[in-house]
């Protein structure tokens, strides 16, 4: 099993970081390559056309790589996941009498690109909301979004996580009731990919996109995304040189091209080659499938696994661990404790959490240790 690796980061010493659901912090090895890529601007003979499309193939490597898909040519580099979420909303077959599943509550991004198709096309969104039970909440909640699923449902956007609180949504079966009734899934990546393990040839979304500032480890304003077979031949929301076939042949450029690149790059985001942000994406991800997503959350599962069970034995609730990960989870306070002052008391102790809804989002890494856990604990404790 993974050892601690906070020697590769320099979080300060008088913190207690279990927030990186919100942002990661910076790893050593990646910010020193965003440092060279700064000062290699000095002299831009250094880079060669060649670079454009070298820079980007790696950073596909790295992903396809952590999520194990066949060509690197199947996924694209994005600014956001709204952006990769926009590509699909543009080439979703949908109309007036379909329809659109979602659980409640989650991440904007993944809600307002279907509200805009509610207005533009005259789709519904059906948000599935959460149960109301504290026990079997996982559970019931994936039921309910099978049961959601119809003939008029075109498409299941979901993540593998809930943003708000690490409920795991069951994607196998997820995807055998979408195949059912002929709609895709669209997975929102972010809060799981890089640290919960994903293998598209065993879930096999339509599409998939991840922002990269969190569990993949890298910097702000770049992400990732994968896209298949029902988005081979469909139409980008933006048209950029670097997309069209043939791109490489610079001195080409001015007889313009119709066709794209192959794969999914037609998706890709202008200046995509990135120099400074994209070699950053590449070293994070390289790290991150040195590590495993599957060794991130067995470590994250030894350090937290007590003190989840003595919350449990003081009223709080959290999910079971069958229906939610281990890098991220919420805590429900008892209905006497006020979460207001709760997360005050956190705040003056240095402790970074987030609050998502009704709960305490608590998103631990290699960088923690248990007696990060332990502090959480006894603030929590002095306040029942």
């Amino acid at each position: 099993m993974l050892t601690n690796q906070s020697h590769l980061f320099n979080l300060p010493d008088d913190i207690t970081y279990l927030n990186c659901a919100y942002m990661s912090p910076g790893l050593k090895s990646v910010a020193e390559v965003g440092v060279r890529a700064i000062y290699g601007k000095e002299d831009p003979t250094t880079i060669k056309p060649s670079d454009f499309f070298s820079n980007t193939k790696k950073l596909r490597t790295e992903f396809r790589k952590l999520l194990n898909f066949s060509d690197e040519k199947d996924c694209a580099i994005i600014p956001s996941a709204s952006y990769g979420l926009a590509n699909v909303a543009k080439n979703l077959k949908a109309g007036k009498g379909d329809n659109i599943v979602c659980p409640e509550g989650q991440f904007p991004s993944n809600i307002y690109a279907w509200k805009a198709l509610e207005k533009e096309k005259g789709v519904q969104l059906n948000l599935i909301a959460a149960p109301k039970e504290s026990t079997d909440r996982g559970r019931i909640w994936n039921e309910r979004i099978l049961e959601a699923i119809d003939s008029n449902t075109k498409m299941v956007a979901i993540g593998h996580v809930h943003w708000a609180d690490g409920t795991k949504f069951n994607l196998k079966k997820i995807r055998q009731r979408t195949r059912e009734v002929g709609a895709i899934l669209v997975i929102d990546g972010t809060q799981s990919i890089g640290a919960l393990p994903f293998d598209v040839q065993e879930f096999e979304p339509d599409a998939v996109v991840v922002a990269g500032y969190k569990w993949l480890m890298g910097p702000y304003a770049l992400g990732m995304a994968y896209y298949g077979e029902y988005f081979a031949q469909g139409s980008p929301i933006e048209n950029n040189w670097m997309n069209r076939l043939d791109s490489e042949n610079f001195a080409n450029l001015v007889n313009y091209q119709d066709e794209y690149q192959s794969g999914a790059i037609r998706y890709e985001t202008g200046e995509s080659a990135n120099f400074i942000l994209t070699p950053m994406l590449t070293e994070a991800l390289r790290q991150v499938n040195e590590w495993g997503p599957e060794n991130i959350q067995s470590y994250c599962r030894s350090i937290a696994q007590e003190v989840q069970s003595e919350l449990l034995q003081l009223g709080f609730q959290i999910e079971s661990s069958t229906f939610r990960a281990e890098h991220l989870f919420g805590i429900r306070l008892p209905a006497s404790m006020n979460l207001g002052q709760i997360t005050q008391r956190l705040a003056d102790a240095r402790i970074y959490v987030s609050v998502r809804g009704n709960s305490i989002r608590v998103a631990p890494h290699l960088y923690n240790t248990s007696s990060d856990l332990s502090r959480l604990l006894e603030v929590l404790k002095a306040s029942v």
